[in-house]
């Protein structure tokens, strides 16, 4: 079988990271030929390893009201028919857009929903704007191009996902498959907590300790991961470590991921006067060696598609405390992996922060539930889904 993948870049995010993933473990298959196209230049990965799967092939389409369109899909459309593949899968949806003005309906074509679209949006007549109406024109172009290709099937990440999609659109399937992680990666080794003490670390440097620590009878190591954007809302999270200073509790916080607001987080934890216990360390590649340092993983997301950062932590060995944010309710179970608040408020986050730190049992069954949503398992689950549309 042979399964392309298509998104636009590789920018750091879930779905960039699903796909890095899958196509490594899809590699070490029998019978399998898989390849990634993405449309511009931007890596944020380490993809040495997997280099020669991935080809930058520029491409674009820019719709217009008038007509007046912009379609550049001649490289891909080559680009298909030379490696004939029977899967074309694409995520996000610049690619699902611009692949469909290919002409290729020999392959099965697969749509991963791993947002919330807004271009599928119904239209509602109560609420015309410029931006709703030219997602109703793609939403019309693009379910034309689906049928000219012989149509798509839907892949929902979470029952959230899986609700949206069928509420806009009834022409297509759609299967619910919850992301997946390479959890091999995210179990922390034995003896790696005593490599820390004793300065033996390579590829880390032991960042918890350049935060400093005072004399509070509990000094808290917590982390997060996300790209500093609105929804990510990262000022809620230094609320939380204000709360918890309040109540004598010394947090320090890994912050990890770039983007435009993160200037204005670091200048709110200035006006708080915590900055000296944050950590901005922007986009990193070995995610998992700093959640080994860490002790509560906290996400304030106030929408989440599904959350693969969470699982990566809980398969770190990590309590999860994260505002609920929809798509991750799939994830969370109040009580045992974690806990998943509906407000934001920092004294409820703070207390149930305290509440879950150094919680052995908590912190076994997250290692033991993150095996549901290993890469391998995941990879069984698509191949069935693959073959089953054949």
């Amino acid at each position: 079988m042979k399964i392309l993948h298509i998104i636009p870049a590789l920018f750091k995010g879930g779905a960039e990271r699903l796909v890095l993933d899958l196509v490594k473990n899809l590699t070490e298959q029998e019978n399998i030929e898989t390849r990634i196209v993405i449309f511009r230049e931007q890596i944020e990965y380490d993809i040495s390893d997997i280099k020669q799967l991935i080809s930058i092939v520029p491409s674009s389409v820019n719709l217009s009201l008038t007509k007046k369109w912009q379609v550049n899909v001649s490289d891909l459309q080559a680009y298909i028919e030379n490696f004939e593949p029977d899967v074309i899968h694409t995520h996000l949806f610049e690619a699902e857009l611009v692949s469909r003005f290919c002409y290729y309906p020999k392959a099965n074509w697969f749509s991963h929903v791993h947002d919330n679209m807004v271009q599928l949006k119904k239209g509602s007549w109560s609420s015309i704007s410029k931006t709703n109406v030219t997602n109703w024109y793609e939403k019309q172009i693009l379910f034309k191009q689906y049928k000219k290709n012989g149509g798509t099937h839907f892949i929902a990440i979470s029952k959230h996902t899986e609700s949206y999609i069928k509420s806009v659109q009834s022409n297509y399937p759609v299967t619910l498959l919850h992301n997946a992680i390479d959890v091999k990666r995210f179990q922390q080794p034995t003896g790696y907590t005593e490599s820390i003490q004793n300065g033996r670390l390579s590829s880390v440097e032991v960042n918890h300790s350049q935060l400093t620590t005072n004399h509070s009878p509990l000094n808290l190591k917590l982390i997060n991961i996300g790209s500093f954007v609105p929804k990510k809302n990262q000022t809620f999270l230094l609320d939380i470590i204000l709360e918890l200073s309040e109540r004598g509790v010394r947090a320090n916080c890994l912050f990890l991921g770039d983007g435009p607001l993160k200037i204005e987080v670091q200048n709110r934890a200035t006006e708080l006067g915590i900055l000296d216990q944050c950590l901005f360390l922007g986009n990193v590649e070995n995610v998992e060696e700093y959640l080994w340092q860490s002790d509560v993983y906290v996400h304030t997301a106030t929408y989440e598609p599904l959350g693969l950062v969470l699982l990566e932590a809980m398969a770190a060995g990590l309590p999860v405390i994260t505002l609920d944010g929809n798509g991750n309710r799939d994830l969370m179970l109040n009580g045992k992996n974690g806990y998943i608040l509906e407000k934001q408020e920092p004294k409820e986050f703070a207390q149930q922060i305290i509440e879950v730190n150094q919680n052995d049992e908590m912190i076994y069954y997250n290692t033991e539930y993150a095996k549901k949503f290993d890469i391998e398992s995941y990879r069984e689950k698509l191949l069935t889904l693959y073959n089953h549309t054949h």
